[in-house]
């Protein structure tokens, strides 16, 4: 986090905006003292805000549901973030997992707020042999459709092709479902193709042909296992970010690495910092300043190249040594972006900073 917020303000700083951190210590710690992730007017702190950037949370002796369902799912949900948006592309200086001489650009758009993640089920007979657990999946017309398009805008703004993760041939109900919005749909998108195909392929697929997708559209789980996959597949799930975002702006949009909270090398200043510097830029993009993110992401890209890399990439840079690497390639990069953000709408920025 404070490689993220120190690349940010970097790139801002030259671009004349003004971010309001708030640092807000809502992590694995808080739940110690207090037993619960949030304080009971969290969400309401928050959506004073414009923006959420979330640190990786978590820690081994507290459960996973916790970490999740107490902070994380939440947020997504009383800020209508239904859309977790990750891009994934081959990097400079970064050599891909799987062999192909292409380079890798797609898009994941990831329902984010319903499917599989369902808060509808239980269990019963706690104890006996027929303990049972049940796990609705829920997904609606609204739901489905509104992701459908969001993926639609963006392939039409990119390579016209859209890629629909299902499952149809085996999950009876749902995925038929999901199949016939996704089609109805994308009738107002005639100049996109649309592809469907089952998970399952689609998995193989992405390791084995990766540069033939450019956006794919997915349920709720089936986009969380798919973007950990491709983000994998370019080197190192460390570099992935994602934005979880309110596409209308009535609500704050939150900015997130894909990575957890790596546990087993914190603080040795070895960690990647890519995954929240890069989510950093799709907050600068979020919030109407598209040069300055481009600008961010080709500082990173440019450090890449030049060799500068961390461990989990082949490198041996420190976490620090990599942050001053980007900072100063802002500063070498200035004359090529400066100049172009549009209106001054969003130049003071309150950004709520959420790190365990």
């Amino acid at each position: 986090m404070p490689a993220g917020i120190r690349a940010v303000d970097a790139v801002a700083e030259v671009h004349g905006l003004r971010l309001d951190w708030h640092h807000l210590d809502w992590g694995s710690e808080f739940y110690r003292r207090h037993g619960r992730m949030l304080p009971v007017d969290g969400l309401e702190v928050l959506a004073q805000h414009d923006a959420i950037f979330l640190g990786a949370v978590g820690v081994p002796d507290i459960p996973d549901v916790e970490t999740l369902w107490g902070l994380l799912i939440p947020i997504r949900r009383a800020f209508e973030q239904y859309i977790n948006l990750r891009p994934v592309k081959t990097l400079p200086g970064v050599t891909n997992r799987v062999r192909t001489d292409e380079v890798i650009d797609l898009m994941i758009v990831r329902e984010n707020n319903e499917g599989e993640y369902s808060e509808i089920g239980g269990r019963a007979y706690r104890g006996l042999p027929e303990e049972a657990a049940f796990q609705e999946n829920v997904f609606t017309r609204k739901g489905v459709a509104r992701a459908a398009r969001f993926a639609a805008e963006l392939a039409v703004s990119r390579g016209g092709r859209l890629t629909s993760a299902t499952k149809s041939n085996g999950i009876v109900h749902t995925m038929p479902f999901w199949d016939e919005v996704v089609r109805d749909t994308l009738t107002d998108y005639p100049s996109v193709e649309l592809r469907s195909e089952l998970i399952d392929a689609l998995a193989a697929s992405l390791v084995l042909h990766p540069e033939r997708y450019d956006v794919i559209v997915a349920s709720n789980l089936f986009g969380d296992i798919l973007s950990d996959l491709a983000g994998a597949v370019t080197g190192s799930i460390g570099s992935a970010p994602s934005a979880n975002l309110n596409p209308e702006r009535r609500h704050p949009s939150m900015f997130e690495p894909v990575h957890g909270s790596a546990p087993d090398i914190a603080g040795q200043g070895i960690a990647n910092p890519i995954g929240q510097i890069w989510s950093g830029a799709m907050m600068l993009d979020a919030l109407g300043h598209r040069p300055a993110a481009a600008h961010l992401t080709a500082a990173f890209e440019h450090v890449l190249a030049e060799g500068v890399r961390t461990r989990d990439l082949g490198g041996t840079a420190s976490t620090e040594q990599f942050t001053s690497a980007v900072v100063a390639a802002v500063g070498g990069l200035a004359d090529r972006y400066v100049g172009a953000d549009p209106g001054a709408d969003a130049v003071g920025a309150d950004v709520a900073e959420v790190a365990s």
